[in-house]
């Protein structure tokens, strides 16, 4: 694991299929660590997750169980994800303890509904740093730049791109996906270039 912004140590799994990262995310905080959209770590991750303890895994969407379980196991930590997702996850054998529920904050950060790939996706907003965090309502691809998935795999494509035009009312300027690469300054600029390639 590496610290990519002050509290934040992220870890990568490659995706040949998609050919680029997923990213887990670990936030050391004073009120218990809370774990983001853990994929599968090596060995060494899972003994610094363990050392450092998890109070809490959040999970942005019902497709980002990935390690979710192997987390849990190791840390005792309770797994959250938005209702519109829960029943989907558990039928992936998710083990879930408690939901995230948009408009209330966990920690320090901001639960915010970002509909349109699935019902339930969230975005994690950290208002005092800056920060979002976004599972799969955009991705960092290719580098350096804001995308979408493909819309095959979205059920409501213009509900997404309503959902992430919403995003750019928020005071960001670090984006921390959980697929592909993030972008540590001007993200709300690269996302704002993003929208303005959506159909009017």
């Amino acid at each position: 694991m590496r610290e990519i912004i002050k509290d934040v140590l992220t870890w990568s799994w490659f995706s040949p299929p998609h050919g680029y990262n997923f990213n887990g995310w670990l936030l050391t905080l004073p009120g218990g660590n809370r774990c983001v959209d853990p994929v599968e770590p090596p060995p060494e991750v899972v003994e610094e997750i363990v050392r450092e303890g998890v109070s809490q895994i959040l999970l942005t969407n019902r497709n980002h169980s990935r390690a979710a379980n192997h987390v849990r196991t190791r840390t005792g930590a309770l797994t959250l994800i938005h209702p519109a997702g829960a029943e989907h996850a558990r039928k992936q054998q998710t083990e879930v303890d408690g939901e995230l529920r948009v408009g209330e904050k966990i920690g320090p950060l901001t639960i915010v509904g970002v509909p349109g790939k699935s019902p339930g996706e969230v975005a994690l907003h950290w208002p005092e740093r800056r920060v979002l965090f976004i599972g799969d309502a955009v991705i960092g691809h290719p580098p350096g730049r804001c995308g979408l998935l493909r819309e095959h795999v979205m059920e409501d494509p213009p509900r997404l791109r309503v959902s992430v035009t919403q995003l750019l009312s928020l005071d960001f300027a670090t984006l921390l996906v959980g697929d592909g690469e993030p972008i540590l300054r001007d993200a709300k600029e690269r996302l704002r270039e993003l929208v303005a390639t959506f159909p009017a």
